[in-house]
């Protein structure tokens, strides 16, 4: 099943994607949209263009895990695409994922406009991963 995730920004949205086996999550694009009725939009396009056929998108909880207004704006936003898509879209934790990104970017030693270009993308991947080994696990 093709699987696309988005990790949601306020100017900056990222966007990964699986292939249809499910074991590999790969950076897909990165949206730069600050209006937050013209993204939902956006992202339901980019669904189309990779064919998704499921999406995850972030929930972005505190670190004792409770939920604040971040997580229910991208609840709000999960209900907008699976309306506008008609898919099944799915919340996953992302605690972590972008200081995660941040550290594989480290490691490439990607500085200056294009870590700022890629992090969200590469956030969007490690949700995916995420995503897919804990499906991967509950099928063992």
């Amino acid at each position: 099943m093709v699987i696309m995730s988005v990790d949601l920004g306020k100017s900056r949205t990222g966007i990964a994607v699986c292939d249809k086996t499910e074991f590999l999550a790969s950076p897909y694009t990165v949206i730069f949209e600050k209006s937050p009725n013209k993204l939902p939009e956006k992202v339901a396009q980019a669904a189309k263009e990779v064919k998704a056929e499921l999406i995850v998108v972030g929930l972005p909880k505190n670190m004792d895990g409770s939920e604040g207004e971040s997580a229910q704006n991208a609840r709000d936003f999960a209900k907008k695409i699976q309306y506008l898509t008609g898919l099944e879209t799915v919340m996953q934790d992302e605690r972590g994922t972008t200081i995660t990104a941040h550290n594989f970017l480290n490691t490439t030693n990607t500085r200056g406009k294009k870590r700022k270009n890629v992090v969200d993308e590469v956030a969007a991947t490690i949700i995916l991963q995420d995503f897919l080994d804990k499906r991967k696990n509950k099928n063992l």
